[in-house]
């Protein structure tokens, strides 16, 4: 499927730079994190917050990825392989840049995906994560 971005322009998003995936698949990964955390129940902002935290950061989502080692296809593991190697201009304070760059794979797996159109595999995906930072409480 091809995106179009407002003005006309017409990407494939494996042609995008692995940043840039890395920048959708952050605003997607958080959505559905937030969304889920609500279909379970939770109303009270503070606890949304409190456990939206513990899935939106480094340490998480490079635990995420690192589950998914083998269940990927070949290009996904090619997302994520240029994720991982793409060159970030700062690593945030309390991630190493090993954890950083593993959680920057995984938000390039998801923007890809997402621009891709394909919402089943997302879906997958992110049921996977879920499961995953669910097997840790």
């Amino acid at each position: 499927m091809e995106v179009n971005i407002t003005g006309g322009v017409t990407i494939q998003p494996e042609e995008l730079p692995a940043l840039v995936l890395a920048y959708i698949g952050d605003a997607v990964y958080e959505l559905t994190v937030r969304g889920y955390l609500v279909s379970t129940g939770l109303i009270k902002v503070h606890q949304l917050h409190d456990e939206t935290v513990k899935y939106v950061n480094a340490a998480a989502q490079a635990k995420i990825l690192r589950s998914l080692e083998g269940r990927l296809t070949g290009v996904e593991e090619a997302i994520v392989r240029r994720g991982r190697n793409a060159k970030s201009p700062h690593v945030p304070r309390g991630a190493g840049v090993v954890e950083y760059r593993h959680s920057t794979a995984l938000e390039a797996l998801i923007g890809y995906l997402h621009l891709k159109g394909d919402t089943a595999r997302l879906e997958e995906i992110m049921a996977m994560a879920f499961k995953i930072m669910g097997e840790e409480e």
